[in-house]
Parts: structure tokens; sequence; C-alpha cells
């Protein structure tokens, strides 16, 4: 029987072995390759291009120019100030528009536009984020702006305006204290508390 000495220098022997083997196997490929390479009078530039040419996309070569050229703003909607390069999908407000000359610009002249971009987000009369409570619960104390689904003690009123906030503004949701005094005569008008 073969000792562990004896079999780790076997291992090591044939471990040289192989990577002799590999290495005499690898320079015969690179010869070919070298001779084809030669023959048909291509560089390793040319490879680089077309590697992996079967893949949608630009070419390896044109992925560093498509990552630092940035578009430049060409149109404008005078309305909301939203800008749009000319390249793409076109945005709402051009899209049905026959005479897009009456929306160019010159981008380099203006340094409003990023400004009035911002404005575009807002559509209509709608604010986006959080907003200040404008509903009362006058026996929990439980506040609702009036977004979203209704909590479960103003699903079943009929009557919201008595849940109203008097006042209702950013410093009464946040703070969590409308008028102590106007509560007791909101629910005695509504003649019923709130369940």
């Amino acid at each position: 029987m073969a000792t562990l000495e004896q079999i780790q220098a076997r291992l090591k022997r044939l471990q040289a072995q192989a990577e002799a083997i590999v290495a005499k196997q690898s320079s015969v490929v690179l010869e070919k390759i070298r001779g084809l390479m030669e023959k048909h009078g291509l560089t390793t530039a040319d490879i680089d291009t077309h590697h992996g040419s079967k893949k949608r996309g630009p070419k390896a070569g044109a992925k560093a120019v498509v990552k630092t050229a940035k578009s430049v703003a060409k149109y404008r909607d005078p309305k909301s100030g939203a800008t749009w390069s000319g390249h793409g999908r076109a945005p709402g407000w051009i899209a049905n528009v026959r005479d897009r000359s009456k929306f160019l610009f010159d981008s380099s002249a203006t340094s409003a536009a990023p400004a009035a971009a911002t404005k575009a987000k807002v559509v209509g009369n709608y604010v986006r984020g959080p907003q200040p409570a404008k509903y009362r619960d006058p026996n929990s104390g439980a506040t609702w702006s009036g977004r979203g689904r209704p909590p479960v003690w103003m699903a079943s009123a009929k009557d919201r305006s008595r849940f109203l906030i008097e006042g209702a503004g950013a410093v009464a949701s946040k703070t969590g204290s409308a008028s102590k005094a106007s509560e007791p005569k909101v629910a005695a008008k509504s003649g019923t508390a709130a369940k």
C-alpha cells in the first residue's frame, strides 16, 4: 500500500504533466490562430469589433461612444418648459403637432430649462408626496388627508363635512393640534357622534 507522501508526490508529477500538455496544446492553437490572422490580414482590433456580432446592440468599440454622448434638447414646450432632444418617442405635448418648428429653441441661449422641467412632473392639480390632514375623527383623533381609501371611521359616513378640520394645513397635521374648541361644535351640529 502506498503512503501519503508517495501519493502526494505522484499527484505533483501528474499535475506538472497536465500543465505541460495544456501549455503545448495552447501554443499549437495560438500558432493556428496567428497563421489565420496573417493569412487574412486581421488584427486584434478587428476581433474586438466583431466579438459578439450576433448579439443586438452596438459593437464593443461603439459602446464607449454611446455612454459618453449626451443628447442636446432641440424642442421645448412653452407651457411646461419640458424639453425633448428629437430622438426616441415624442412626448405628448409635441407628438401630434404637424409643424414642430415653433417648438425649436437654442439650448445654449437658455438656462431656465432645468428649472422649468421640474414643473413638468406636476400634471393638473395633483401634488405628489404626503399631504396635510384634511379630516379628523373626533373620537380617536385619527386623521386622513382625503387621498386613497378612506379609513373605517370615514368610509361609512354619508356627510364627510362633519369630519373636516377647520383651517386644515401643514401646521395642523404636523402638530396634530386643531382647535379643540371647534371639535365639540362640529359634533354638536351633526347631532350624532362618529362610530
